[in-house]
């Protein structure tokens, strides 16, 4: 099974960071115009915050594969709760890559892969490089149209 690129943590560190300050700045306010609460009290929330979600990028990231296999496209993740996702190439609709800016500060993308029949029902497989979207995308979109006349179920 492939495994992402270790850029992908950078990724959703940052993701991490930026949801520190957000709450570290609403404890700030809390503090200076509702609660008189001790000043220390917000920076070590924040602090947790930022440890907690440092620790959950790094066991999100040892758990993170996804392999193409002869019918499908098999992915598991997940760190408290796993998740094994199946998307039999016949229920691919449409293959697109992505990049953020954050993604393309490091030099990575995604892929999402957008299948039929149910509501919500994309996979997106994070932490690619450029080149490695494209040609992940490429084959399964070419594996969805050689399983266009195959029975879905």
């Amino acid at each position: 099974m492939e495994t992402l690129n270790s850029r992908v943590r950078i990724v959703w560190f940052a993701g991490v960071l930026t949801t520190t300050v957000f709450l570290g700045a609403v404890l700030f306010a809390v503090r200076r115009f509702v609660f008189d609460i001790a000043f220390w009290l917000p920076l070590a929330f924040a602090f947790a915050i930022l440890v907690v979600g440092g620790a959950h990028v790094l066991f999100k990231y040892r758990v993170w594969r996804f392999e193409i296999r002869d019918d499908d496209l098999y992915l598991e993740r997940g760190v408290f709760t796993r998740v094994t996702t199946v998307v039999p190439f016949v229920r691919v609709q449409h293959v697109d890559t992505q990049r953020g800016p954050i993604e393309r500060l490091v030099g990575l993308g995604s892929v999402v892969v957008y299948t039929a029949g149910s509501r919500g029902a994309d996979v997106t497989i994070p932490g690619l490089t450029p080149e490695r979207a494209s040609d992940l995308q490429r084959r399964l979109r070419n594996l969805a149209i050689e399983s266009e006349y195959e029975d879905a179920v």
